[in-house]
């Protein structure tokens, strides 16, 4: 068994003991394979291991792997600049990270040119860290509001990326504030608007947050190992 072979099927293990303990079913979790700097043929053996979601947070990465990598669904994670929505609306299953009007203005605009509607969350800096992008708590609801004009985007649900801790119980409360904000909009039933993800938790973290209710968590390197950003 390869290495990535071996991580992913300790991860699902994992998952399953998680769901266990806390009586959630295991499939109701999405695992997203984070590819960044991950050539294409280690990308191919964690597909061939199971890995059916993969996450890139650079447009330049998904451009370069796309005609070689295949049978999987690719996410956009990270940071999208407006200028570069054109190169991935026809190649992505859904955008994690909405966090301005402009950049869901350009993405309606260009999915109406391709005639399909594009599935996204909408990305909220829970822990106002001024490092990090997203809507913060107390302007979610007025951009969902915003939203609503726009044909071509439906907002599937929410995204954060918590704090780094080494104690990921340090994070919990900002997992639970996200799961107390995606409840309340529920509650609103927004017209383009299902609140059906919630996407939190990445290696170090990925156990509280799906114990707070995430359903999609996003994991690279409990997947690849770690790996030289520079």
């Amino acid at each position: 068994m390869s290495y990535i072979e071996k991580n992913i099927k300790e991860l699902r293990k994992e998952i399953d003991e998680i769901c266990s303990e806390i009586g959630r079913n295991p499939e109701e979790i999405q695992l997203i394979a984070v590819t960044k700097t991950v050539d294409h043929e280690r990308i191919n053996e964690a597909i061939g291991a199971g890995a059916k979601d993969i996450g890139e947070n650079k447009v330049q990465e998904i451009m370069e792997k796309y005609d070689v990598v295949s049978n999987v669904n690719w996410h956009m994670i990270g940071h999208l600049q407006t200028n570069k929505v054109k190169y991935i609306i026809d190649k992505v299953k859904l955008i994690h990270s909405v966090d301005r009007m402009s950049l869901a203005e350009e993405i309606n605009k260009r999915a109406k040119q391709h005639g399909k509607i594009m599935d996204v969350l909408v990305q909220v800096n829970v822990a106002n860290e001024e490092t990090k992008f997203g809507l913060a708590s107390n302007e979610v609801f007025e951009f969902f509001e915003k939203i609503q004009a726009l044909e071509y985007i439906r907002v599937k649900g929410l995204m954060t990326i918590a704090p780094y801790e080494e104690n990921p119980e340090a994070v919990r409360k900002y997992f639970k504030m996200l799961k107390e904000l995606f409840e309340e909009i529920k509650t609103k039933q927004f017209p383009r608007v299902e609140m059906k993800y919630l996407s939190m938790g990445m290696t170090n973290d990925f156990k509280v947050a799906i114990e707070e209710g995430a359903n999609i968590i996003r994991v690279g390197t409990g997947i690849f190992g770690r790996r030289n950003y520079n």
